[in-house]
């Protein structure tokens, strides 16, 4: 596991009231997923670089959509109490991390917690397959979105153009194949810098935007009624709270907190308010603005609002400038979420004993990335309605995964009283984001088998 720890003789770490007990007399062996991608070398500025990539991406868009599923009050409490319980979650996994850290013991990757903390059996057959099945399901709608975006300013100024989805696809799917390359997470702290700075300036182009139009004379009719039969409107209330919960989803956080350089105490927190400064600066004013310029009409791509028919409500200009924003942001997160699959292919088949750029490390390192970001390039184009499978991805991957299992985990480390309040907060966060999997797992398979019947493969969407 991660980092060496240097003790002459055998400690034991053992707490009843903890709930675990860590072996300090053998340093557990580098492997060459810790050594090579979770190096950890990163500040907590670094830190807030990577987790706004990973959390704030172009799925803000559908936000205002979310609010004809919910009305105005559901949406904006909705999106508050998820915006603080996603914090609240992801500090809680941090202390967690931190006081492993401290008894020696550092654990980098999800599956480190999940082994050490509720066993083995949960690391390998629940909490790794569940992150891998989210990360690599992002590197999937990553080439979607951003051959959308690119296929976008190819019709706006070449409406005859012949060009399919796929083709754009491919071509984003190159630009990821060559970020994936890319050594290590720490690597990436620059471009996700680009990337901070990207999500804020396409959030602010969407908000002018609606704005602009909602006061325009071009301004649709507005209404905030949310649409449907009783059954519709059950659903849609879920079918919303998927979709908020999911733009909050990391999933990532111990591999990110793995970047600190050590010590890392009290890092994490702050980088988590280098993202959260962004996520209230951007979600809020992207749903506000959004539902109040288009009402029960939003479209789950905001975007598309900004037409009547096929004729553009703003300047072909902002269109190319939003949509360039989305796609070079869009890639950057995109290799943030690479990280976790390049991970466990170095463990698997890196030389730890070897240099990190050793022909021996290098050639499976090209081979296997290339390969993973093939696939998903494929699987991209093959399945453009991949936002709804992403929705239900975030109802059985990102909720347990974000709002359950760092209750559970902090629970069982630290065994607070069941006489706190912090033990039934963690509790009540726990019960009714349980309820919210099963719900939202089948409002998401409805709406999968509702739009099925629209869908082909590699469909020119």
């Amino acid at each position: 596991m991660g980092t060496v720890v240097h003790n002459s003789s055998e400690v034991y770490t053992s707490d009843s009231e903890k709930g675990f007990a860590i072996n300090h007399s053998t340093p557990p062996e580098v492997d060459a997923g810790a050594k090579f991608v979770l190096v950890s070398k990163g500040s907590w500025l670094h830190c807030g670089y990577h987790l706004t990539t990973s959390i704030v991406a172009p799925a803000l868009l559908t936000l205002p959509f979310s609010f004809t599923l919910l009305g105005w009050i559901g949406g904006l409490l909705w999106l508050t109490l998820a915006g603080l319980t996603t914090f609240y979650s992801y500090n809680l996994l941090s202390v967690v991390l931190e006081h492993h850290a401290h008894l020696g013991r550092r654990q980098l990757r999800f599956r480190d917690m999940a082994r050490d903390i509720i066993g083995p059996g949960w690391a390998k057959y629940y909490v790794g397959p569940l992150q891998f099945v989210i990360c690599f399901g992002t590197v999937i709608g990553g080439p979607l979105v951003g051959g959308k975006s690119l296929k976008f300013i190819y019709i706006l100024y070449n409406p005859e153009g012949t060009m399919k989805l796929y083709q754009f696809i491919i071509i984003c799917g190159v630009i990821t194949l060559i970020l994936a390359q890319l050594p290590s997470f720490h690597s990436l702290r620059h471009i996700n810098l680009i990337s901070l700075i990207l999500c804020v300036l396409y959030a602010t182009c969407i908000t002018v935007g609606s704005i602009y139009i909602g006061h325009s004379k071009n301004a649709p009719p507005r209404h905030y009624s949310v649409r449907g039969s009783e059954v519709d409107k059950l659903f849609g209330v879920f079918n919303g709270i998927s979709i908020i919960a999911t733009t909050y989803a990391s999933g990532i956080i111990p591999e990110i907190q793995a970047t600190l350089a050590p010590p890392v105490k009290g890092k994490m927190l702050k980088g988590l308010c280098v993202c959260y400064s962004v996520i209230a600066t951007t979600y809020f004013n992207v749903a506000i603005s959004g539902y109040w310029a288009f009402g029960n009409e939003a479209n789950p791509t905001i975007l598309a609002n900004f037409f009547r028919g096929t004729k553009p409500l703003l300047p072909k200009w902002f269109f190319l400038m939003t949509n360039i924003f989305i796609l070079l942001q869009v890639m950057g997160m995109t290799a943030v979420y690479l990280q976790p699959t390049n991970e466990l292919f170095e463990t698997t088949f890196g030389d730890p004993k070897m240099g990190q750029f050793s022909i021996r490390n290098v050639v499976p390192r090209v081979l296997l990335r290339s390969l993973s970001v093939a696939a998903a390039t494929v699987l991209a184009a093959m399945l453009p309605f991949f936002a709804d499978i992403m929705s239900l991805f975030g109802a059985f991957g990102c909720i347990p995964l974000d709002f359950i299992l760092p209750m559970v985990l902090y629970n069982m480390t630290f065994k607070p009283s069941k006489h706190s309040i912090m033990f039934w907060v963690n509790s009540l966060i726990t019960v009714a984001s349980s309820i919210l999997v099963v719900i939202g797992g089948i409002a998401s398979i409805r709406q999968i088998v509702h739009d099925a019947k629209t869908y082909n493969l590699f469909a020119d969407m």
